[in-house]
């Protein structure tokens, strides 16, 4: 009874300690409901729309095949003819360059010319529509070749989409679960600036000094940070499915075991950098280096799969990379607590708290940290 007395004298220390730390109250729940609603409000909107492209016609001489392949072009539904009809080059040319359509596509000139002439703005060249687009008018050739021989086409592409979800996965629900994960992780390692300030005030010498269990204040420091993660976990959810309308289809026995680990993970984490550091300022410096490090090449906003090929093996040692995999797996795809690649990730992540916890616990232990306490 003494024990529990004990951890709830602590627990609810360590609680007024967050409740006042407004560092951590700003990057562990602020922050990331400020982001997240900024993204989804930009993306969610056109993250579901068809692809659909603006082009200029341009007909300037008009022959049997020009109006032929104007009629077919015509008729395809994601593009959009932008005036309704052709178009002089010249006038084409000027839409492009200034970016009011994303092409002009210029009409063969006589029945013998057999080529279709697309023209992009420079700065758009590499881009998706463009891509996009050139793809598309190419099939369309290849398709007018076989009409012109008189050849049936023989081998097709079959298409198919399958998901482990209930329903088609979305932006919002990839934009949800990073979002979720960011702020555990951030929660996890800004939470523990208090234990610089704790240390640079003594705090911590006159704790040991007292009958005070240690066991039990590290043990009521943690389950605190836990409830905080569960708080965070709730309040985003709620924000991404009611107001953004983000789908979960979560298994929870999955969700628990990673969300345990990768919080307790990104706890040891923070642990680590605070025996590094020797005032608050050092601690967040630090902190806000590798959070914005892990928050652009984790996966939180964009798949890491979309980052260049020499930047994905950076992404695929940072543990918020599988912590974010963790939460999408268990929070939209309800994968199995059994699934192997799910405990491959797991493994990394906790490799890193159980690799920072001992190096933390090791510089605390130095004469030269416990000089300065």
């Amino acid at each position: 009874m003494n024990g529990f007395r004990q951890f709830k004298q602590m627990f609810l220390t360590q609680l007024r300690m967050t409740y006042r730390e407004k560092q951590a109250w700003f990057w562990g729940i602020f922050f990331p409901v400020i982001l997240m609603v900024i993204f989804m409000s930009i993306f969610s909107d056109n993250s579901d729309n068809n692809f659909n492209a603006n082009v200029a016609l341009v007909n300037d001489h008009p022959n049997e095949t020009s109006e032929m392949l104007l009629q077919q072009i015509s008729q395809i539904p994601v593009l959009e003819i932008e005036t309704g009809a052709p178009v002089t080059r010249e006038e084409a040319e000027e839409m492009v360059a200034d970016q009011e359509v994303n092409a002009a596509i210029v009409l063969p000139e006589s029945d013998d010319d057999t080529s279709l002439l697309i023209v992009v703005n420079k700065e758009d060249e590499q881009g998706i529509v463009t891509q996009a687009l050139s793809g598309m008018l190419n099939e369309f050739v290849h398709q007018a070749n076989l009409f012109a021989a008189g050849a049936e086409p023989i081998y097709e592409i079959e298409y198919e989409a399958i998901t482990s979800g209930d329903t088609e996965f979305s932006y919002t629900d990839f934009l949800l679960t990073g979002m979720i994960a960011l702020s555990i992780a951030q929660g996890g390692i800004f939470g523990m600036v208090d234990l610089v300030d704790m240390r640079r005030k003594g705090l911590i010498k006159r704790l040991r000094m007292t009958p005070a269990d240690m066991n039990m204040f590290g043990f009521s420091d943690m389950v605190m940070r836990l409830v905080f993660s569960v708080i965070q976990i709730i309040l985003l959810s709620l924000i991404g499915v009611f107001i953004f309308g983000a789908n979960l289809f979560i298994n929870f026995a999955g969700l628990i075991v990673v969300f345990l680990l990768g919080a307790l993970s990104f706890n040891a984490i923070g642990y680590f950098f605070s025996s590094l550091s020797k005032t608050t300022e050092a601690f967040m410096g630090i902190a806000n280096i590798v959070n914005f490090l892990m928050m652009f090449l984790s996966g939180v906003f964009f798949p890491v799969e979309t980052m260049p090929d020499w930047l994905q093996p950076v992404s695929n040692v940072l543990p918020l990379t599988y912590f974010v995999e963790g939460l999408r797996e268990t929070m939209i795809y309800e994968t199995s607590i059994f699934n192997a690649e799910l405990w491959a990730g797991i493994g990394i992540m906790v490799l890193w708290g159980a690799v920072t916890f001992m190096l933390g616990s090791w510089l605390y232990k130095r004469q030269s940290i416990v000089a300065t306490r």
